[in-house]
């Protein structure tokens, strides 16, 4: 393999990684904001209790986040020196503005959140997790800022090569920011929904009887069902975004070759490269155009429109379809969840066992979408602009492969490592005892109707 497609191998694996870890945190810094509002509003215990638990998950994702982006960043300089030479007029000061506005900001509020919860007055710690958790946000607004920008650039000019910004406010919001900023965002709260509920589903299923992970399901089980049709939602209107502004992307997506009025939804086929065509087809005939362009007969070009200027088709037609796939179950899961919650107020152990399975599912539908997005804007780095063959490294392969094997196993035991402990977390609170009589007198709370279940 040649410098190129290892540097491309590489970047793929650490976003892959990185992007396991913000995609929790950015919607469980709401959820213990919500937690902390709860515990100050009702005065009961389990809001704390529920409130430390998730507290500890959110410092260990939000630690290997910060790690894995420090290394990602540094490919820019290493890999892909084209990019930051003739993009970084744009690319830094963004990449800037998100370590001066959300990360300081988080970094420095979350020492308060983890460690000041006996050491700061109550309402400076209830605001310590409001700023972390709107940090994170703004966080993911400045990235998915820059990263919009090179899928449909707007607001620069190129001199010589060299991109320089003309019109921040152009460029910031370009067309399609405000689409894929509130996917993530809906993205990031079904991840951290399905996390809270299938991990909470695994301590009811260990034996842990207490009222916490009881309340926790219902809560992020209630949300994904919520979030859920609003996701799909956004997902119909950022495709009709990319319709406009990158056709050639929808037709990799969709696995049409030849431009056609009345274009099929390919259920399943197998994308032919060579002949362009596909095989084993399973398909409902106008589908793709009705969704599309809201017409049975609406036309939608072909990938041989863009001889030479579209991407790899068959990983952008599967990764398409793994997160329409994963988007499904997780409809099936948080409705299901919902109707079992609210008329028996309990789940039955089969889908108890569907939420535990479903824990990470948010990642596969994150990658895959993310799989999409990345995957079809090639041949280009920067849409139009800049090519990712101009930008690529000259360092020798052989020195690409060693450092792309060394983060293979080190993510590959990170990775492992987090799992496992998020597990030991669970069980170790199987054992933890539920508060006492004695301290819910001396709180004077009265038994809620989940307690005396």
């Amino acid at each position: 393999m040649d410098a190129f497609l290892l540097s491309r191998l590489q970047f793929a694996l650490n976003i892959s990684f990185h992007i396991l870890f913000p995609t929790i945190t950015i919607a469980l810094g709401w959820f213990l904001f919500y937690f902390k509002l709860r515990s100050n509003l009702s005065h009961h215990p389990v809001w704390m209790r529920i409130y430390r638990f998730w507290v500890r998950v959110f410092a260990l994702t939000f630690a290997l986040g910060v790690v894995s982006g420090v290394t990602m960043s540094f490919q820019f300089g290493t890999n892909w020196p084209g990019f930051m030479e003739k993009a970084g007029n744009v690319a830094g000061p963004l990449l800037g503005y998100e370590v001066l506005t959300a990360f300081f900001l988080e970094a420095t509020f979350l020492g308060i959140m983890l460690f000041g919860i006996r050491k700061v007055p109550n309402w400076l710690h209830t605001l310590a997790t409001f700023v972390v958790a709107a940090g994170t946000t703004l966080s993911a607004f400045w990235i998915l800022s820059l990263n919009s920008w090179m899928q449909t650039p707007q607001g620069h000019e190129v001199i010589d090569g060299v991109i320089y910004a003309k019109d921040w406010y152009a460029i910031i919001f370009n067309p399609s920011f405000p689409y894929r900023f509130a996917h993530m965002l809906l993205a990031s709260g079904l991840t951290a929904s399905f996390l809270i509920a299938g991990l909470s589903a695994y301590r009811i299923y260990k034996g842990d009887n207490k009222i916490a992970p009881k309340l926790a399901l219902k809560t992020a089980t209630y949300t994904a069902a919520v979030l859920i049709p609003l996701q799909i939602l956004a997902g119909d209107m950022h495709g009709l975004n990319t319709l406009e502004h990158q056709p050639q992307k929808i037709a990799a997506m969709e696995g049409v070759w030849h431009t056609e009025q009345g274009a099929p939804l390919l259920l399943f086929a197998i994308p032919d490269a060579e002949s362009k065509t596909n095989h084993f087809e399973i398909a409902i005939p106008n589908m793709a155009s009705f969704i599309l362009t809201h017409d049975v007969n609406g036309e939608i070009k072909g990938l041989n429109e863009f001889e030479g200027k579209h991407p790899p088709v068959a990983p952008v037609f599967y990764s398409f379809r793994i997160m329409l796939g994963m988007g499904m179950l997780m409809l099936f899961a948080a409705w299901c969840g919902t109707y079992w919650l609210l008329r028996k107020d309990a789940l039955p152990d089969w889908l108890i066992k569907v939420f535990i399975g479903m824990s990470f599912s948010g990642w596969i539908a994150t990658l895959a979408g993310w799989y999409v997005t990345e995957v079809g804007r090639q041949p280009y780095l920067v849409s139009g602009v800049l090519t990712t063959q101009d930008a690529v490294t000259g360092l020798p392969p052989a020195n690409i492969a060693l450092s792309f094997s060394l983060y293979a196993a080190l993510y590959g035991v990170l990775l492992i490592a987090y799992i496992r402990t998020l597990m030991l977390m669970c069980r170790k609170s199987v054992g933890i005892e539920e508060i006492s009589a004695e301290e819910r007198a001396q709180a004077k709370l009265p038994l809620s109707p989940l307690q005396a279940n």
